[in-house]
């Protein structure tokens, strides 16, 4: 039987998605004999475990997973150790959990599975089912992060390679936890250089056209001032990987309201926004990088008025937003190159390397939470001006708007 668990456990990995549909399915009579249920019953207890170690070997996770991973092997107690601490003790002989670390330490420091007998697992009590122990080591990345260890009256071989089993797919969900974490460090990297990506210039210039504002207009230059600050404090927020396409969009219109009131007639603007994608969760700051790129790189170079039309409509399951200019363009094999992960020369036809940087930046993060078939779209070319459109998903797992900002008006009245 303790066979038959090792094998069992094996398969979790390989053929969860198989039997997680046919559990799915709700028709428990087509699970056939001993070996299928217990095929599916072994699924369903490491389904159990699977979300309290996605976010990797920490304390309260493996306590949560501890009961259902002993459940997976059957033994009288399970420990589960990171190095430095016993983060959890389920079953039998608890007393023995104060000594978990200490029979962790061989394995640690050789990444091997070691069983210990009664001389190692020493205990006074006659009524003690724990005798033994196998403790096998938990790895990422090749190093050994902790161990789970297996306790009972004997620890047959069976047991031990069914625990080896259960430790490789514990691995897997640690390995997974690792990612999230790198994913997660990866996007505050890419934001960092949104921020950074925030002109100096723009910053001066705002300052400056509401500087000459004081004396002139008092009630302009405040107005501006607050909508300077608004601006700022979207972009410098510190919370939240998501935005509704509203506060994203009321964000876009302050700064098109500082840049109209240092530009006048010569900077025009068209938004047309269906009301009903206003809710729609975005990537905090996906558009606000687009909008900059079409003033600096696309009208600032280009003689006389210029115009940026916004457009957000409702695509089914879908919204669909573009930006689109009418200034100097960009060469597109620059663009490709650009959007490939290189580095633009600045020569003719092709915009400075920070316009190809945010554009970059916003691509590479709509591919990581939507996958591929949401990237950027941009259609350009040398004096043809530029136009940009984001698909984003209407609903997707794990994306949810955190961000709640002040009330302001509705981006979909401005003209």
């Amino acid at each position: 039987m303790d066979v038959v668990i090792a094998v069992v456990a094996a398969l979790t990995l390989t053929w969860a998605p198989v039997l997680l549909w046919w559990r799915a399915r709700g028709r428990p009579g087509d699970l056939g004999g001993p070996a299928q249920r217990a095929t599916f019953e072994t699924l369903h207890t490491a389904s159990r475990a699977a979300p309290e170690l996605r976010a990797g070997l920490t304390g309260p996770g493996a306590q949560k997973a501890a009961p259902h991973l002993r459940a997976l092997l059957g033994s009288a107690a399970l420990a589960i150790t990171d190095g430095e601490r016993v983060l959890a003790w389920d079953g039998a002989g608890e007393h023995h959990a104060e000594q978990a670390l200490d029979h962790a330490c061989g394995t640690l420091d050789g990444g091997r599975v070691r069983v210990l007998g009664p001389d190692g697992v020493d205990c006074g009590r006659l009524d003690c089912p724990v005798r033994r122990a196998a403790v096998v080591p938990l790895t990422t990345d090749d190093r050994v992060v902790g161990t789970l260890a297996v306790y009972g009256e004997e620890v047959p071989a069976g047991l031990i390679r069914a625990a080896e089993e259960v430790a490789r797919w514990v691995d897997a969900q640690l390995e997974l936890a690792e990612l999230d974490r790198s994913r997660t460090l990866l996007m505050e990297a890419q934001m960092r250089a949104l921020r950074a990506q925030i002109s100096p210039h723009f910053i001066y210039n705002s300052l400056t056209t509401i500087a000459a504002f004081v004396r002139s207009d008092p009630e302009r230059a405040r107005e501006l001032l607050l909508e300077f600050a608004d601006f700022t404090r979207y972009s410098f927020r510190r919370h939240g990987d998501f935005t509704t396409l509203a506060e994203e969009l009321r964000s876009i219109d302050r700064y098109l309201l500082l840049q109209r009131a240092r530009f006048g007639d010569d900077l025009r603007v068209t938004l047309r926004i269906a009301q009903e994608v206003l809710p729609v969760a975005v990537p905090f700051l996906c558009l606000q990088p687009l909008v900059e790129n079409a003033v600096r790189h696309g009208l600032q170079d280009r003689s006389g008025p210029g115009r940026i039309t916004i457009v957000a409509e409702d695509a089914g399951s879908d919204c669909v937003i573009s930006v689109e200019d009418d200034g100097v363009g960009m060469d597109p094999d620059w663009l490709r190159r650009v959007l490939a992960g290189e580095r633009g020369t600045g020569g003719d036809g092709e915009a400075p390397d920070s316009a190809g940087i945010g554009l970059a930046n916003v691509d590479a993060r709509l591919r990581q939470v939507y996958g591929d078939g949401y990237g950027l779209v941009v259609d350009t070319g040398i004096g043809a001006g530029t136009k940009v459109t984001v698909r984003v998903p209407k609903y997707a797992p794990g994306v949810t708007a955190s961000w709640q900002g002040q009330t302001r008006p509705n981006p979909a009245e401005a003209g």
